[in-house]
């Protein structure tokens, strides 16, 4: 093992242990303050969170989980492909952008959770209602970055890819506007992806779903059994942080590696 692959090691180990002892430093206080207010409604300690997970973990696992998880497929799938063709379009084609700019702005300002009653009336209590919610907040970030990183396409990279014989706008975009305009994309995507996560809890709670970790906070929040309550917060922070780990992973150190300069 050569002497760069030994540091670039310990270096990764020296990280993975300073987060690691800043989450058990935050246990710590944590525990140390739900001793010191003694009071499980206004702070459940951490030891109370770890016995309601013990006692629920079959149901978060078996049902709520797999539902919020199909809830924000479904928002963030609709998102792609809705966002990705008209944000490519409006970047590529100026009539696209005078055409669609306009209807684009009206409804962007609107809050998701705007959308509650009529995506109950549409869809009812299922999971394209939460899906639907879901879809509202993910699919302007994504379609802003996606125009952007389009209209911000140098005129030299075009003219150069003509020169090199891609003449149709399906080869200019494919094999320059598109790669070029993919971190701004993955930026954008991000950005929805954590709007998605508050508008899957938003709408759970709001009883666009029957079920759903959003939805159970609330039930217990009805019934005062906080320690439920900040279980389920604390999964839904958990699984944020992985989807957007992974997220990260995939696009950053695999798709993107030549951005930073970094080699095989």
């Amino acid at each position: 093992m050569s002497e760069s692959k030994k540091i670039k090691i310990r270096d990764r180990i020296a990280r993975r242990g300073t987060e690691a002892l800043s989450i058990l430093g935050l246990i710590i206080i944590w525990q140390i303050a739900a001793l010191a207010i003694d009071d499980k409604l206004l702070l459940p300690s951490f030891f109370q969170v770890i016995e309601a997970l013990s006692r629920d973990w079959q149901t978060i696992l078996e049902r709520d989980l797999p539902t919020s998880l199909v809830h924000f497929l479904i928002g963030i799938g609709g998102g792609l492909l809705v966002a990705l063709p008209l944000g490519m379009s409006m970047g590529w084609f100026r009539w696209a952008d005078r055409v669609l700019d306009p209807i684009v702005e009206i409804f962007r300002p609107i809050p998701p959770l705007a959308w509650i009653p009529f995506s109950i009336v549409w869809f009812g209590l299922t999971d394209e209602a939460a899906g639907f919610i879901i879809f509202v907040g993910a699919v302007f970030p994504i379609l802003i970055n996606t125009y952007v990183g389009f209209r911000n396409l140098p005129r030299v990279y075009v003219e150069s890819a003509k020169v090199l014989g891609a003449t149709g706008d399906l080869d200019l975009v494919r094999y320059v506007a598109f790669p070029y305009a993919l971190p701004s994309i993955a930026g954008g995507i991000r950005i929805a992806m954590g709007i998605a996560w508050m508008c899957l809890v938003a709408a759970e709670q709001f009883g666009v779903a029957s079920s759903g970790l959003g939805y159970k906070i609330w039930s217990y929040y009805y019934l005062h059994q906080m320690e439920y309550v900040l279980l389920y917060i604390l999964i839904l922070g958990m699984l944020g942080l992985i989807i957007d780990k992974a997220f990260r992973f995939i696009v950053e150190e695999r798709m993107l590696k030549w951005q930073v300069g970094l080699t095989q």
